[in-house]
């Protein structure tokens, strides 16, 4: 069976910049200034960022739960060699299937406002 290592790379949202208060995380509107609050919050000393990734299943419990909830089918397909047939041709999403081993997916998680994110699934094949 073929293995894979599978990343989950934030490609769009905004985290904006961690602030604090002592060791208290200041809470901004979110939704007014379009921040995701889980990117905001982060790793608690700082917001995460377009193109920080996260391995699956290794970071999951670092992920929201909201974003995993979406991408859960994606991932089971993807570990197992599976992949969707649309392409997203000429769009920011096009996709790429079995490229020299990596294919890559997008997934949009569930918030309705601009505060939402679209995260990149990179799935590479290991070659032992």
């Amino acid at each position: 069976m073929t293995r894979y290592r599978l990343e989950v790379e934030i490609f769009e949202g905004q985290g904006g910049e961690l602030r604090k208060a002592g060791d208290e995380i200041i809470l901004p509107n979110f939704v007014e200034q379009g921040l995701c609050a889980w990117m905001y919050r982060g790793d608690g000393a700082r917001s995460y960022q377009v193109g920080d990734r996260f391995r699956y299943p290794e970071d999951a419990g670092r992920m929201c739960p909201w974003l995993m909830g979406s991408l859960q089918s994606l991932l089971a397909a993807l570990r197992y060699g599976g992949t969707l047939p649309w392409l997203y041709a000429g769009t920011l999403y096009e996709k790429v299937i079995d490229a020299d081993g990596v294919t890559t997916e997008f997934v949009r998680c569930p918030d309705p406002t601009r505060s939402g994110i679209v995260a990149k699934v990179i799935r590479t094949e290991l070659r032992e």
